[in-house]
């Protein structure tokens, strides 16, 4: 299957989301929906069980769906999880996980975080000792993948550790979710969170959690917000059969559901995983060809998206090159780093390899240096 530009879509997004969706993703939004009517509320109920089936077969688990972007989500968690006498430890190594931490900080939550820099793992031997040494940490958070550089962390090596402490394992799973196979359970996490529009390949507007219940049920007014309160959010979703609290984004709550669908009808996210796999080994080679250097070596690269190495060339310039891309059909993404000049170009959405294939003839076009 091949995705192909054309008047709705001019040009495809090469991004860790929002990404290019399906025209069948699209075409679900096209119906109104009354987010007290029970057929509305039922289709969120489905999609609330389908995801606590993706994220793990160990039964205790459970969905909450959170208005916003995926950012709210991981505020919702980190705002409402910790006690008031609570602390948080986070595992850095990017803009994402300093982004947890400074949601912690914003919001009075104490936090500490053990920054491995950019272009390394998170030091687990660190994380060890930490917990050995302050008995205040309650809870740990870490991003899956880190989309700054691309790289893929060990979240199951650094669950077993908070584990065997016996602390609360906080795991953003933004950009992986529903694109690489995982068992939250399996690698101790009791809150997962993620975004619609990721790797399900739905669209923007919400977020949602999935939870230990047993670790979920005793945080009742824990929230540090109304609005972002997980626990009220959980309790009503319950106890009224898919209710949200406040407005829910019904149209994108419908196009989620059919990209739910279209996940399984791919083969699940098994198969999913192997096309992005194969988008990026052959994004990875094209670009190699060409000229550009990866950031990370092999051993640290995710799936998801891919940080390269800008030219050194005195012509070069980014917004110059990716205007040419964008006039071939292909949006990219600028640096994140704070240590490299970097670009990025993302293998997930409705995007197969012809689609990279065709990227690389752009590249190999657009360069004018």
């Amino acid at each position: 299957m091949t995705t192909a530009t054309d008047a709705v879509n001019p040009y495809l997004l090469l991004t860790p989301g929002p990404l290019t969706t399906t025209a069948t993703v699209k075409e679900a939004m096209l119906r109104d929906w009354c987010t007290w009517d029970a057929e509305y509320n039922t289709l969120v109920q489905r999609i609330r069980a389908r995801l606590v089936a993706l994220a793990t077969p160990a039964p205790g688990f459970t969905a909450i769906l959170m208005q916003g972007s995926g950012t709210f989500s991981v505020e919702s968690v980190v705002t409402t999880a910790l006690p008031p006498t609570g602390r948080l430890l986070v595992l850095a190594n990017g803009a994402y996980g300093q982004r947890m931490a400074a949601i912690a900080r914003r919001c009075g939550v104490a936090c500490g975080v053990l920054d491995s820099l950019e272009h390394h793992h998170p030091d687990l031997e660190r994380l060890d000792n930490a917990l050995s040494a302050d008995p205040n940490i309650t809870h740990v958070g870490m991003v899956h993948c880190e989309t700054t550089t691309g790289m893929l962390n060990p979240v199951a090596a650094a669950g077993h550790i908070v584990r065997a402490h016996r602390r609360s394992f906080i795991v953003d799973a933004m950009s992986s979710f529903g694109g690489i196979p995982m068992d939250m359970d399996a690698m101790g996490a009791d809150y997962l969170i993620s975004s619609a529009n990721k790797c399900i390949q739905g669209v923007p507007g919400f977020g949602f959690v999935i939870a230990r219940r047993s670790v979920l049920a005793p945080t009742r007014m824990q929230a540090r917000s109304l609005s972002l309160d997980l626990y009220d959010q959980w309790h009503t979703m319950e106890q009224q059969n898919g209710k949200w609290r406040f407005t829910s984004p019904t149209h994108v709550v419908r196009a989620f559901a059919q990209a739910l669908d279209e996940l399984e009808i791919e083969g699940g996210i098994e198969a999913r995983h192997r096309r992005y796999c194969e988008n990026h080994a052959l994004l990875v080679d094209g670009m190699t060809r060409l000229g550009f250097a990866p950031l990370l070596p092999p051993h640290l690269r995710s799936p998801i998206i891919t940080a390269f190495e800008s030219p050194k060339a005195p012509a070069y310039d980014f917004q110059r090159f990716y205007a040419a891309l964008k006039a071939a059909g292909f949006v990219i993404y600028p640096g994140k780093v704070t240590s490299a000049d970097t670009f990025r170009i993302g293998n997930i959405g409705n995007v197969y390899p012809a689609d990279i294939q065709r990227l690389i003839a752009a590249v190999a076009k657009a360069r004018f240096w």
